[in-house]
């Protein structure tokens, strides 16, 4: 039996578990384009996301689990694509920054209603996701620099992830 947990954070939770797999599905497929697009490193780098985010999604699960709760992502959202490298960090900024405000507002709220346990795990995943989104901001904004013309441009390299 699930242990008695605020509506709402319960809804945060089943709301993180969507945007999580949401993003595996998206980095899934930009990898996919990319690798298409003769762009093998930089699809491996949206692979390494991918697996950042399912890391995200079983921690979540865990959790569930942990309280007694079935998991379930209710609503995945559709991938979004684009034509170039530029236009999926753009879409994958976009994905990040939700997670980044799901997971402040479902911390905001668990303090709101003294369930310290879930505020600090709702803490970490946000301080994660917020290094991530900087990175992808980073990464984009390397993009939008002086002399990046296409795709292939040596400028273009993913950056290395930090360890």
């Amino acid at each position: 039996m699930a242990r008695q947990l605020h509506h709402r954070v319960l809804a945060a939770l089943g709301q993180a578990l969507s945007l999580e797999l949401t993003a595996v599905q998206q980095y899934l497929t930009h990898a996919a384009l990319l690798e298409a697009w003769g762009d093998p490193l930089t699809a491996d780098r949206f692979r390494q996301e991918t697996v950042e985010e399912m890391r995200h999604s079983e921690r979540i699960i865990q959790r569930m689990v942990s309280l007694g709760l079935a998991p379930a992502a209710s609503q995945l959202q559709p991938v979004a694509t684009a034509t170039d490298l530029r236009g999926l960090l753009e879409a994958n900024t976009l994905l990040e920054d939700q997670l980044v405000r799901h997971y402040a507002e479902a911390q905001r709220f668990c303090q709101l209603v003294g369930d310290a346990e879930q505020a600090a795990f709702f803490s970490e995943l946000l301080a994660e996701e917020t290094a991530h989104a900087q990175d992808l901001a980073q990464w984009l904004r390397e993009l939008n620099g002086p002399g990046v013309n296409s795709i292939h441009s040596p400028d273009l390299r993913p950056p290395a992830r930090a360890a």
